[in-house]
């Protein structure tokens, strides 16, 4: 049987093919479900996630409260920003994962660009 991809699948992989993260400059990935964003640096050479944020981890659970997805996408940007610094991690490769880059993933990568990371 063969599998059939989804047009986000084909996007996906054909995203990642160009993209890869180095130890010089990790990869930001962003995913998004209907209800949360997560947004992780990675270095692909080694296979080791460096850096992770997410609307479902602890430091963000709290502060998030009300906030509308957008609003909690750009906590998250400054959060992966912020945790990302910190490791010594100061430019990254963006990768949107197949999604388009607007809205929520658009408000990810400008919070960051915002918080001092370079794209």
């Amino acid at each position: 049987m063969a599998k059939h991809l989804t047009a986000h699948e084909k996007r996906k992989a054909r995203i990642r093919k160009k993209i890869s993260g180095t130890t010089a400059r990790p990869r930001l990935t962003v995913y998004k479900s209907l209800k949360h964003i997560y947004a992780q640096v990675v270095d692909d050479t080694t296979g080791k996630t460096l850096a992770f944020a997410g609307t479902t981890s602890k430091a963000l659970k709290g502060e998030l409260g009300e906030a509308d997805k957008t609003d909690a996408a750009k906590k998250v940007g400054e959060a992966i920003a912020k945790a990302a610094l910190e490791k010594g991690v100061e430019a990254v490769v963006f990768d949107r994962n197949g999604f388009d880059y607007h809205g929520r993933i658009a408000a990810v990568a400008q919070a960051a660009r915002d918080a001092g990371l370079k794209f």
